[in-house]
């Protein structure tokens, strides 16, 4: 058998080619999908409203005294 890669003589129950590395035969399972990740942005918005909050709480609140 040859490979389909570089051509390389390869023996017939062969997984991968010992020259290059390609497989011989076409992946029988493909992996999971990976979910997809939600997004971080709309929580470090909300932190950074509520730390401007509180800095103008604690500026006019100090501020009245």
């Amino acid at each position: 058998m040859q490979c389909r890669n570089c051509g390389a003589e390869i023996a017939e129950k062969a997984l991968i080619c010992y020259r290059c590395g390609t497989a011989t035969t076409d992946a029988k399972y493909q992996p999971a999908a990976l979910p997809r990740r939600s997004s971080s942005r709309p929580l470090v918005i909300t932190i950074v409203i509520i730390a401007l909050i509180a800095l103008l709480v604690l500026y006019f609140g100090l501020g009245m005294r």
